[in-house]
């Protein structure tokens, strides 16, 4: 079946409002099946015909604003908030599984789901809440990259700010070479990130049972209101709202049948893509955490906040010269990489929500302008510490978005009504509502004690 005859069958699904002719267009148009998956053969052609979209999802789960939060947390609390990223990172494979079902299954990303079930007025609340997202990310990336081009460069951090819009450009280029173009590019890379990280390790040489109690959850996170800020700063940068969206939309990218044992063989692939995906990011957050608590914390240098610290303090205090270069090459590769996948999640959102497309270029002038603008203020004002408290902050933000993702895409793909014979098991339906809950009641909880000064 073909995309668009895929569109219309999801079109006339029970459960949804119906829409009119024109505005039943596949998620991402021509991109929309695009990507041939055998249909016989060895199992790891399929599962390598689904790789791609998980990895692309990852992106956002090690970009710069998560450095800042575990840098931060690892410095002053030691491995105590490994707990934290452990916990963030199953709440999203969780979800990202949830918004791969509902894409395969329905034919719609999140966005495209939400305009055909909520009322426009609900539509426009959720589309600002996902544009506000976006833009915390992407003052995030600017930041990032800024960052390590002057630590790689000496290129100051406002010229830095401005440079970065040149993306724009590597974007389109990438976009137009194909789909699978795209993909290789963030994979290739991720493996920087990745190996750069495994020599930080390895010259840090933590020690393994300190690592292990790290990932058992302690009081103090939820009682410590300093280290609570910086627990729901690493869920927001973790599990990213406008995340959901783009897995929920690039999964359609592969042309699996559209019958219920497609669909089936779909989900199951596109989960297993996201979670190993999902388990490298976690490598690198605990990563940038163990490397800050080995080198810094336990060196009584719990002061250690901001990225530029952490590069100065890193080669001296480790003794290799090369260890302060791998993070800033690291970082500069997370923030490029970032890039991409910000510029697709903004697409599908726009155009899901309000069914406007505008040119991708200018797309992202706009989103990328409206993220430089407080960068370069904040510098000019308050120079570099300002800019690394506004880094903390986005992510913040990020995690005071989520329940807006959150809570329609567990309420969509919980409705029989919507997913028929895909609908989640009762266990899993849950499970998804007690993340909710669990990133509400934080939220709640950080907004009571910042408003209240506790």
């Amino acid at each position: 079946m073909s995309a668009d005859g895929a569109g219309a069958a999801s079109a006339e699904q029970g459960g949804w409002r119906a829409a009119p002719e024109e505005e039943r267009r596949p998620s991402l148009g021509t991109m929309n099946a695009s990507i041939p998956v055998p249909k016989t053969g060895l199992w790891v052609r399929r599962f390598l015909a689904f790789l791609g979209p998980g990895y692309m999802v990852s992106v956002g789960y090690m970009d710069p604003g998560n450095w800042a939060t575990d840098i931060a947390g690892g410095s002053k609390f030691g491995y105590t908030l490994l707990s934290v990223i452990l916990l963030s990172n199953l709440m999203a494979i969780v979800l990202q599984a949830l918004a791969a079902r509902l894409g395969i299954v329905t034919g719609r990303d999140l966005a495209q789901a939400c305009r055909d079930h909520y009322s426009r007025p609900v539509n426009l609340m959720l589309w600002f809440a996902c544009e506000l997202a976006i833009i915390a990310c992407d003052l995030a990336e600017v930041i990032g990259t800024a960052i390590a081009l002057n630590l790689l460069f000496g290129i100051p951090l406002v010229y830095g700010a401005i440079i970065t819009a040149v993306d724009v450009f590597l974007v389109l280029m990438l976009m137009q070479r194909g789909f699978r173009t795209l993909e290789a590019f963030v994979i290739a890379l991720l493996i920087v990130i990745f190996g750069c990280f495994i020599i930080q390790i390895v010259l840090a040489a933590p020690a393994i049972h300190d690592i292990v109690g790290g990932f058992l959850p302690q009081a103090k996170i939820v009682t410590n209101p300093e280290a609570l800020y910086i627990a729901i700063g690493i869920i927001g940068a973790t599990v990213m709202p406008h995340n959901l969206y783009l897995h929920s939309s690039i999964v359609q990218t592969r042309a699996y049948e559209r019958t219920e044992e497609g669909k089936r063989s779909a989900i199951r692939w596109a989960v297993t893509d996201s979670t190993i995906a999902l388990m490298l990011a976690l490598f690198v957050n605990a990563a940038i955490l163990i490397t800050a608590a080995t080198v810094f914390h336990q060196n009584g240098r719990t002061d250690v906040e901001e990225i530029e610290q952490a590069y100065q303090l890193l080669s001296p205090m480790l003794g290799v010269g090369i260890a302060s270069t791998l993070l800033a090459v690291a970082l500069l590769a997370s923030g490029v990489n970032s890039t991409v996948t910000a510029t697709l999640a903004g697409q599908i959102v726009m155009e899901g929500f309000l069914h406007l497309r505008i040119p991708d270029w200018a797309r992202r002038l706009i989103t990328r302008g409206i993220a430089i603008v407080p960068v370069v203020a904040v510098t000019a004002l308050y120079g570099d510490q300002g800019t690394n408290k506004l880094l903390v902050l986005s992510q913040v933000i990020l995690s005071m978005q989520l329940p807006f993702a959150i809570i329609p895409l567990v309420r969509f793909v919980s409705d029989k009504r919507k997913m028929g014979a895909f609908v989640t098991p009762a266990w899993l339906t849950i499970l998804s509502w007690m993340i909710a809950g669990v990133i509400l009641v934080l939220d709640i909880k950080l907004l009571v004690d910042t408003f209240t000064g506790a």
